[in-house]
């Protein structure tokens, strides 16, 4: 390396700088009232938006402010320049041109802030997962603060799409409790024409090292994954349940969750919200008035009926908490998904497991509310940003030539009846479809714990609806143990995976699709089990029971778990009832309550303890979210709680040093 490398042979003319310049033409439109009463900011951000090229005359618009995940640096033919972290934020950039043209067209001043986000995908298995979770709260604190650092905004538009970033756009855009504000979800990617879908790839080195695919096969598959370059993937995962639960809030359009990214409906979209915004303002209608109990209520509804990601179990009561909303408990949870049926044959679930743009076709959130509508189980009264009842608006759609036109496109493009991917009750009920998740307790989980029920492989689940599994344990106290014992032959069908140290004081509480999705397609995974203390990504699938609490670092009863432990599972899928228990060893069964003793007097695993790469800021953020009321609460930050703790702790310190 040397100092010529690096400044090689100058081009002189770059020596020749410009000290000064014209500036705008024209005078800013001030009155004497506005330099009597308006604060300088306002006075100066006018100088800096002439400064940035925007004319005089049209300075005192109405500003909207357009905040989006947008990544990468794109070239205007769409070509990648420097490339994003995931395609779902790839061409955000043009939803918010789109949103921002609209704006101007109506005689408003546009604004745009950007935070990227993170991609899970591209996080599995590696140091980086540490950092997902996490960076939800992170960034709706960055959100917030663009927003009140730009005090003259009337509106707020965001517009994301994947895993973090919307959910995150959604908790900031929830605390902004008098402000209009409206969700653009950025869409969803298309599923190669002959492939796999961006789901099913990310096993591509478990079935190489188990020889059920070839090197090259894999090669092939995995260029094609993506076939289209924006959009979240193709499957129900967390991306498309975020969309699909934005507009069950009322806080996205009718019809505007899982739209195909970079095609026309999907701009039009950006264009429309951006006139709902616009008129929310006229009306006086904030987010107050549309995020209610009645709107998160409804969106655990379409949850349930879709069939949803269970990472919108931590985000759903984030977004409640910030809307100053209550918070759903596990019981609520039950409540809903006990009452409600999963109507929506969508990857991963199956049983056929259609794409997310076939959803879109079939008729996405509303054509799903429309049966809820008659089982009488949403709140219709709800306000939506349409300025109009929820109940209006599944009036428009169910008369809407757009409606019809989607479904016609859907059977004659696809051959697919779009009563196959969108089901009356009665319909998903002979199809097999089941409710959405459960939540087993047991000596392993005394506080609880999570499974998509409605995933688990159909065969190995009894005629009465019950799964059961009594196995031995396989204990590991990291995701990367885990994973090689897959790829090298050391699981066998039968065993009950324990994978401990992986919640929010150990890793963060990371994604451990790796694993699940793994066992998913590979042959013999159907008949192994998985427990652990961390999370799933959307698209897993299986007998996959996760977020067990209290944490294994926290003392959890999962943290003392060892090899050759008999665990029992039960998981009713009808009743929507489980457990998980420790119920002693092959040689010496042990009742439920002796189990429990046992477990109680044990130490941890001595091979438990937080991840040596765990960074200082998930550490940070492991401890404000655990006293204010950990995993079951959403991860939040109750700002009231941390800061009674931590005067309660001075104190305690105060007292202790004084005793010395």
């Amino acid at each position: 390396m040397s100092l010529h490398l690096i400044f090689g042979d100058e081009d002189v003319s770059l020596y020749n700088i410009q000290t000064h310049a014209k500036g705008a033409d024209g005078s800013l439109p001030l009155t004497s009232e506005m330099l009597l009463d308006s604060p300088s900011g306002d006075l100066f951000g006018l100088s800096q938006n002439v400064g940035m090229g925007w004319a005089p005359s049209r300075l005192l618009g109405k500003q909207i402010l357009i905040l989006g995940t947008q990544g990468g640096i794109r070239h205007e033919n769409g070509a990648p320049i420097a490339l994003g972290y995931h395609t779902g934020h790839w061409e955000i950039g043009l939803l918010m041109k789109e949103a921002a043209e609209e704006i101007r067209r109506q005689g408003g001043v546009p604004f745009a802030g950007f935070v990227s986000d993170p991609c899970d995908g591209r996080s599995q298995g590696t140091t980086g997962m540490f950092d997902s979770l996490p960076f939800r709260n992170d960034a709706a604190i960055v959100y917030r603060r663009l927003i009140r650092s730009l005090p003259t905004r009337r509106a707020v538009i965001g517009v994301a799409t994947c895993d973090k970033g919307l959910p995150a756009m959604m908790v900031a855009l929830a605390s902004m409790h008098d402000l209009p504000t409206i969700i653009v979800p950025g869409g969803v990617t298309l599923p190669p024409t002959n492939g796999e879908d961006a789901g099913k790839i990310q096993t591509i080195g478990a079935r190489y090292a188990n020889n059920e695919i070839s090197l090259q096969e894999a090669a092939d598959l995995g260029c094609r994954a993506c076939a289209t370059p924006g959009g979240g993937c193709q499957f129900l995962g967390t991306a498309g349940t975020s969309q699909v639960v934005a507009e069950a809030m009322g806080i996205a359009l009718p019809h505007s969750a899982l739209a195909p990214s970079g095609q026309p409906i999907w701009m039009e979209m950006a264009r429309q919200s951006a006139r709902a915004a616009l008129e929310m303002e006229k009306k006086g209608l904030s987010t107050k008035d549309i995020m209610t109990d009645k709107a998160i209520e409804n969106a655990m509804v379409v949850h349930a009926a879709f069939g949803g990601s269970t990472n919108l179990l931590l985000h759903i009561p984030a977004i409640a908490h910030a809307a100053n909303c209550k918070i759903p408990t596990v019981e609520d949870w039950t409540r809903i998904n006990k009452k409600i049926p999963r109507l929506v044959d969508v990857l991963p679930n199956g049983p056929v497991g259609h794409t997310t743009v076939k959803v879109f076709l079939a008729g996405g959130v509303p054509e799903v509310m429309l049966h809820l509508r008659k089982l009488g189980v949403l709140h219709e009264d709800v306000q939506t940003v349409t300025g109009e009842t929820l109940g209006a608006n599944l009036d428009w759609w169910e008369k809407s030539e757009r409606r019809a036109l989607m479904k016609k496109q859907l059977l004659e493009t696809d051959g697919i009846d779009p009563d196959d991917i969108i089901m009356d009750p009665i319909k998903a009920k002979e199809k097999g479809l089941t409710s959405t998740v459960t939540f087993p307790k047991g000596n392993i989980a005394p506080e609880g714990s999570v499974i998509k029920s409605t995933s688990i492989d159909p065969s190995v689940v009894g005629e009465d609806g019950i799964y059961r599994h009594t196995g031995k344990a396989k204990v590991f106290t990291s995701e990367k143990s885990a994973i090689k014992a897959i790829k090298h032959g050391s699981i066998e069908a039968g065993d009950i995976m324990v994978v401990m140290g992986g919640g929010p004081s150990g890793t963060g509480m990371e994604e451990t699709y790796q694993l699940t999705s793994a066992l998913k397609h590979l042959s013999y995974g159907k008949h192994v089990s998985l427990i652990t203390d961390a999370r799933f990504s959307g698209v897993s699938t299986g007998a996959c029971i996760g977020h067990i609490g209290p944490e294994a670092l926290a003392g959890g009863p999962i943290g003392k778990l060892r090899d050759g432990d008999m665990i029992e599972i039960i998981v009713d899928r009808n009743e929507l009832v489980g457990s998980v228990n420790f119920i002693g060893t092959e040689n010496e069964r042990l009742s439920l309550a002796d189990a429990s003793q046992v477990l109680k007097e044990r130490s941890l695993h001595p091979d438990l303890q937080p991840n040596p790469d765990l960074p200082d800021d998930t550490r940070l953020w492991a401890a404000l979210q655990s006293v204010s009321g950990g995993t079951w609460r959403g991860n939040i930050y109750d700002t009231d709680r941390i800061i009674e703790v931590l005067k309660a702790g001075v104190k305690a310190l105060e007292e202790e040093q004084l005793n010395v």
